[in-house]
């Protein structure tokens, strides 16, 4: 019953409300009724409510699965590899976290079949040469360092929009 306690809960959320406007060119990101199925994996509680925000901030509101710790991302994802429909649309990983750090987490997402679609932003104050080129290696779709202003954090919601609704885009430039 790995699904019913993952997944499930957000099709129940799903199933109750009407579906957000659409993220990119009038076409949604997910199927009609579903909601994007965010998993944020970071320890700062400070970074969670800017991540919020800025998703907020750019017409992306919906909940977040947060986990606090490495190890409890891998248990996430293992629960959710198991289970067809409970997969991700976005992950939003800080590759500094306690237990198992954001490598090895990307590491299980690379040999995951189930998971491998699902793109990942590496948010992470990290500005290791080694740990950008492991990330891109690792199938990661953007390898953002944590900006250090308010607007420019808020400005990576337009990354993780149009991420969730297929795009590629480039990261915001600071000015």
């Amino acid at each position: 019953m790995c699904c019913a306690s993952s997944g499930g809960a957000w099709r129940a959320a799903s199933a109750r409300r009407k579906p957000g406007p659409s993220l990119a060119s009038g076409e949604p990101a997910v199927e009609l009724g579903q909601r994007p199925r965010i998993l944020v994996a970071e320890d700062n509680l400070a970074d969670v409510y800017l991540i919020r925000a800025a998703l907020k901030e750019h017409g992306v509101d919906h909940p977040l699965q947060v986990v606090a710790d490495g190890a409890e991302a891998l248990r996430v994802l293992d629960e959710r590899e198991r289970c067809a429909e409970a997969q991700l649309d976005l992950i939003i990983l800080d590759l500094n976290l306690p237990r198992h750090d954001g490598i090895e987490i990307l590491e299980r997402l690379h040999s995951a079949r189930k998971l491998r679609g699902a793109p990942v932003v590496v948010l992470t104050s990290s500005d290791s040469l080694d740990d950008r080129t492991a990330a891109k290696q690792l199938g990661a779709a953007r390898f953002l360092r944590k900006p250090s202003s308010l607007a420019e954090f808020l400005a990576l919601g337009a990354v993780f929009k149009d991420l969730l609704s297929g795009g590629e885009a480039t990261p915001p430039q600071a000015a």
